[in-house]
């Protein structure tokens, strides 16, 4: 596991950008400083670290819990979210845990968008345990795992469990928080492109604030 984050972290160094890193910053309004790191190049460091090391699950989890707590940067734990993403790692609701402390401990959208990805296939592998976790979470005290809930469905398509999607947005539907009025539209934007005629029924059956029904709506 040491090789691991020694090497992300020396990988990540040697792909600087100061200029780039300045922008980054300010646009995410983030006080953990940046590198200057691409997420197209993140994420082929963390397939040259599993083609190097084949890590198993356990030296996943542990990397990536150990280079998120350590990280000095913010690309550090975007390495660690992608190291949640290899094959051993896929669809394992042993990694739950850890997504909700990324999630909750990161507390902005850009982990928090990247970990939906992740539930997304819990989803798919575990459909009742991630749904009995995704309701748990529409009622969250952390905003954060709230819009983990909405966005966790992301891309299902005709996957989609539209009874749980109702759920948890009618959960969070007056909330006045702006991430999860935009997470609900996102997630219901998202759904009609598979069935248009499904969410101009939930959006005229159920009250949302006007920024996540115009997001919802926006392609119909």
């Amino acid at each position: 596991m040491r090789l691991i984050l020694d090497e992300a972290k020396t990988a990540l160094a040697d792909l600087a950008d100061p200029a780039r890193a300045v922008q980054q910053q300010a646009y995410m309004k983030s006080a953990m400083p940046y590198r200057g790191v691409t997420m197209p190049r993140i994420r082929r460091l963390v397939m040259n670290l599993a083609r190097r090391h084949r890590p198993d699950l356990e030296t996943i989890r542990a990397a990536s819990r150990q280079l998120w707590d350590d990280a000095a940067w913010r690309e550090e734990r975007h390495v660690a979210i992608g190291l949640t993403g290899l094959k051993p790692a896929h669809g394992r609701i042993e990694l739950v845990e850890l997504y909700q402390y990324q999630a909750t401990s990161g507390a902005w959208w850009d982990y928090v968008d990247r970990i939906a990805h992740r539930v997304a296939v819990l989803h798919e592998v575990h459909p009742a345990e991630t749904a009995a976790l995704a309701r748990s979470w529409s009622s969250a005290s952390s905003l954060w795992l709230r819009r983990l809930a909405i966005i966790g469905q992301l891309r299902r398509g005709a996957r989609t469990d539209t009874e749980l999607l109702a759920e948890v947005i009618r959960a969070n539907a007056e909330d006045r928080e702006f991430f999860i009025r935009k997470a609900i539209g996102w997630a219901l934007r998202d759904y009609a492109y598979t069935d248009p005629d499904w969410v101009r029924r939930f959006t005229s059956e159920v009250e949302l604030s006007t920024l996540s029904r115009r997001e919802a709506l926006k392609h119909i």
